[in-house]
């Protein structure tokens, strides 16, 4: 390519000091500083200036923002990580070490990528309701005085001993399911709870939206399940009656009120039912090329868990 590449940076990351710099060191990319609110409108912007590639800084919620844009168009997404997790850019390949991550943005190939819907929301990574959402709320709170681990840490067991159901019916391949449980988490490709890849892409998994709800009661019988599968992954527990998993391309879950949704971890209100959908190669990304990662491969399955759907 020879032209500069637009590079969006997004002034509110942790890491947009660093990223303006590395950017502004060579020739091959033109910085737009951009504030949050503002990102989806410049993506427009460029896209209309006729952009064929446009590069993204910041975290996973920044690229989703991005990625909601340009998959309506035939613009290319180039990643800079610059998030605390970067689950999208990892789970592709891209390396977080920003030299190489620019190498590949300026000189590598496009591929598509999966990403999943809910109620007209893009999410790139995962979406869950129930327990998750107030995992979320309670480390915001506890973040700015504990920093971001030790505030997970506090706010997961806060989570675990307030044990709250929510009632849920889930619609799969027409079949209704009526569950109580604290939690429902939708993930795009096939996911393993098990450490040290706790809730990352299964290597060579299967495509698809990967539901799994939890129905343990009793904190003692949660933090059981929760035990399981973080120690022998998702395969040892689906053999429980707690525990359903299913990979589906659509889905809808039903509630009794609006609920707040975790969208790859940024909160969404949204209505009682949800209806989520995976679209398949919906975005072009720049990535490595597939025979040289350990990435989610192009099989297609049912029920990661080997149970009927």
């Amino acid at each position: 390519m020879t032209d500069r590449i637009p590079a969006i940076v997004n002034v509110a990351s942790g890491t947009a000091d660093e990223a303006r710099k590395v950017l502004e060191e060579g020739e091959r990319f033109v910085v737009h500083a951009v504030q949050p609110d503002a990102i989806a409108e410049e993506v427009k912007a460029l896209v209309r200036s006729g952009a064929k590639r446009i590069l993204v800084s910041g975290g996973d919620g920044t690229i989703a923002t991005a990625a909601t844009v340009l998959m309506e168009t035939q613009t290319e997404l180039a990643i800079l990580p610059g998030g605390t997790l970067n689950h999208f850019a990892r789970d592709l390949g891209v390396s977080t070490e920003p030299a190489e991550a620019l190498r590949l943005a300026a000189e590598g190939s496009c591929r598509d990528a999966d990403v999943g819907r809910v109620n007209g929301s893009i999410f790139l990574n995962t979406s869950s309701v129930g327990a998750y959402v107030r995992f979320v709320r309670i480390r915001e709170r506890l973040e700015h005085r504990f920093g971001y681990r030790f505030a997970s840490f506090i706010a997961a067991l806060r989570i675990l001993l307030q044990n709250r159901l929510i009632a849920v019916e889930l619609e799969v391949d027409g079949k209704q399911r009526i569950y109580r449980t604290p939690l429902v988490f939708i993930g795009v490709g096939e996911r393993e709870l098990q450490l040290p890849t706790l809730g990352s892409r299964v290597v060579n998994g299967k495509r698809g939206l990967h539901v799994m709800i939890v129905q343990g009661r009793t904190r003692a019988r949660l933090l059981a399940l929760a035990l399981a599968a973080v120690s022998r992954g998702v395969k040892s527990v689906a053999r429980t009656p707690e525990f359903d998993s299913f990979l589906v391309d659509r889905c809808r879950i039903t509630v009794r009120r609006p609920q707040l949704v975790a969208v790859d971890g940024e909160l969404v209100s949204m209505t009682s039912t949800l209806d989520y959908e995976l679209l398949r190669d919906a975005l072009c990304v720049v990535s490595p090329p597939r025979d040289s990662e350990e990435l989610v491969s192009a099989t297609d399955g049912r029920d990661a868990a080997g149970k009927s759907s």
